[in-house]
């Protein structure tokens, strides 16, 4: 096996990626298959010799800021996203973000909260730890959510689904202002120095791009508690949502409630549970 399989993994992409692809002229007289060095380090923001010394092995660790713009410019899938972030792992000898000394993440919903989210049915809410892992849902929640991909995953993550599955980027007609909120949150709720946000925040801008680190690296929006989105439901149709979000702060976590914002929404929501209209109101309904 290869002793520089970065190297030789980022070389091949560049030669396989035809200058059409990436948006640019392909010119007369091009001796070299794919992109030219200079025009993939333009691409990445990076220069050429940096390019040069990663393609050749004489530089193993490269930020995840330029893994992200890398696989941009490349266009790589998720997999080949997550493929190359492995790959500059195992080249580096491992993850230095995880120590012993990491606070301990929550990874469980206490019983009382699972019992506040059973009275809360059908509304869909959900408990999630400080970086954005699903612990615990209502029935109603999961059928909201799960037809949009969430529960693909063994061990569902708010933030890597927003940014990493492209039926959530269909779905959700605000997805910019979703993104936002959901990242300004993780920015501005965590301490920087948490192993468990930067291994996250390192993975999702080597998988999303540009699209997290840029927001990930503004510290100008602020989370909120209250916000609104528009989905586009494969089963329910339009929906029109609120949600309230509750702190859980001796455990680090978070309740988050989604509440119809117009009749219409509340009577597709019950369509979806299966219950008769009435189930669910719309905010601000009287009488």
């Amino acid at each position: 096996m290869s002793d520089n399989e970065l190297g030789t993994y980022l070389r091949t992409w560049r030669e396989a990626v035809t200058p059409a692809e990436a948006g640019l002229p392909a010119g007369p007289r091009r001796r070299t298959p794919g992109l030219r060095r200079a025009e993939l380090a333009t691409l990445a923001g990076i220069s050429v010799e940096y390019l040069t010394r990663l393609e050749q092995g004489r530089d193993r660790n490269p930020s995840a800021q330029v893994l992200g713009a890398l696989a941009d410019a490349l266009n790589l899938s998720l997999a080949d996203r997550m493929l190359l972030r492995r790959l500059t792992k195992e080249g580096d000898g491992g993850d230095p973000l995880v120590c012993a000394a990491a606070p301990t993440l929550s990874r469980t919903a206490r019983p009382t909260v699972r019992a506040v989210l059973d009275h809360l049915e059908p509304a869909p809410a959900v408990v999630v730890n400080w970086i954005g892992d699903v612990l615990a849902h209502t029935a109603g929640y999961a059928r909201l959510v799960g037809p949009i991909g969430l529960f693909d995953d063994e061990r569902p993550n708010l933030l890597r689904h927003l940014f990493t599955d492209e039926r959530v980027r269909s779905a959700y007609r605000d997805w910019d202002r979703v993104a936002d909120d959901l990242v300004a949150r993780l920015r501005h709720g965590v301490p920087l120095r948490d192993p468990h946000l930067a291994e996250l925040a390192e993975e999702l801008t080597v998988t999303a791009g540009a699209d997290f680190a840029d927001r990930f690296a503004d510290l100008t929006t602020t989370p909120r508690r209250t916000g609104s989105q528009h989905l586009d439901h494969p089963e329910a149709g339009s929906l029109r949502l609120l949600h309230e979000t509750l702190a859980l702060s001796d455990v680090g976590q978070r309740l988050i409630v989604h509440l119809p914002a117009d009749q219409a929404t509340a009577a597709a929501l019950d369509r979806l549970n299966g219950r008769r209209p009435g189930a669910l109101r719309a905010v601000g309904e009287t009488g």
